[in-house]
């Protein structure tokens, strides 16, 4: 989901950036060292922009919620995630843009001139983006329930049911051990990054291939 509230970057970018890691923003001219820029981009962050201590080619990047590239190259990209389209916002510093693609439509990735970014549509059918929507909608229900296992009308799958039943079977329990004790029960192969080739489609109707990212290395944004 987009983040909200106050939040910071946490080390795990710091932690894999070396003093020569670029950011790729797009724009004429060398590329800015990204590490450096990491305490101003988590400062404007916190006050949406204003008064940014930001370098005015990358005057967005408080905006990216993780960036993508590869240790080997040391070459990144800011990377914007919104949960609805609609939603996008390009900015000096953003060069990619992660949405859920539309149910029964194509999830090809393109460029997006107008806001200067590329947009990598998460497939839907059978894949990541209906694997979290049900994910989530068994945690919505879940809450709403108070933390017992919803009514059957509310989470009609059994899948979803059990789910919910291993969360009200640990109400008592603080939520970080919850998450521990369930780990052993999670898909974590759903979240390896592997290289691939993707098409691209520009503006005219033309078409290129590009290899995407191998790693994804998130500045992540955090509560």
């Amino acid at each position: 989901m987009p983040k909200q509230g106050s939040q910071q970057l946490i080390d795990t970018a710091a932690a894999l950036l070396t003093e020569d890691s670029r950011l790729l923003s797009g724009y004429r001219g060398q590329p800015v060292k990204l590490r450096r820029h990491l305490s101003a981009a988590a400062a404007a962050f916190r006050k949406k922009g204003i008064s940014s201590d930001l370098p005015q080619s990358i005057s967005g990047l408080w905006r990216a919620d993780l960036f993508l590239g590869s240790p080997d190259a040391d070459r990144w990209v800011g990377t914007t995630v919104k949960i609805n389209r609609a939603d996008l916002q390009g900015d000096r510093g953003l060069r990619v843009a992660v949405v859920p693609a539309s149910e029964g439509r194509s999830d090809k990735i393109y460029k997006d001139d107008r806001r200067n970014l590329v947009v990598c549509p998460l497939p839907y059918d059978g894949s990541f983006v209906e694997t979290f929507y049900k994910a989530w909608e068994v945690v919505t229900q879940f809450l709403a329930a108070d933390a017992q296992v919803p009514k059957e009308v509310a989470l009609s799958r059994p899948p979803a049911r059990t789910v919910a039943r291993y969360l009200a079977d640990r109400r008592e329990f603080p939520v970080t051990d919850v998450i521990d004790a369930l780990a052993p029960l999670s898909q974590p192969e759903l979240l390896v990054t592997e290289p691939s080739s993707a098409d691209i489609i520009l503006s005219g109707g033309r078409s290129r291939t590009v290899e995407t990212a191998s790693v994804l290395a998130p500045t992540p944004l955090i509560p």
